[in-house]
């Protein structure tokens, strides 16, 4: 139901998009275009159709739009997101300090060895 209420709410925007750019400001859109209709019903009867539509369709756009407000499907869990959320029942495992390393020389501090022997005379 839903979906149908938000379809007849496009569809009356897009009719009251068609029927506000057929108007003229001054009031002579659609009687400029339909000179037959004005030498039957008058430029003024035309104008008068054109309003009552543009009335109609927005008043159709509000009961639509708070129907729709209404009718917006609902969550079907009952209760809050932390009331369902999981429970851990043991404590985290704290990380551990590192083990002690034996302390080992870098190249840069390791104990200069001697100079080997200068090459033997022949």
């Amino acid at each position: 139901m839903y979906s149908v209420v938000i379809v007849l709410i496009v569809l009356a925007a897009v009719l009251m998009c068609l029927i506000v750019l057929i108007q003229e400001s001054k009031g002579g859109g659609l009687a400029a275009g339909f000179s037959n209709l004005n030498t039957m019903g008058g430029v003024r009867k035309t104008t008068d159709f054109v309003e009552k539509a543009t009335w109609g369709l927005a008043i159709a756009m509000v009961v639509l739009s708070v129907a729709a407000a209404y009718l917006v499907p609902s969550q079907k869990v009952a209760g809050s997101v932390m009331e369902n959320a999981p429970v851990q029942t043991t404590a985290p495992a704290l990380p551990s300090a590192p083990a002690a390393q034996p302390a080992t020389a870098t190249p840069a501090e390791a104990p200069a060895t001697e100079a080997p022997a200068a090459p033997a005379k022949k």
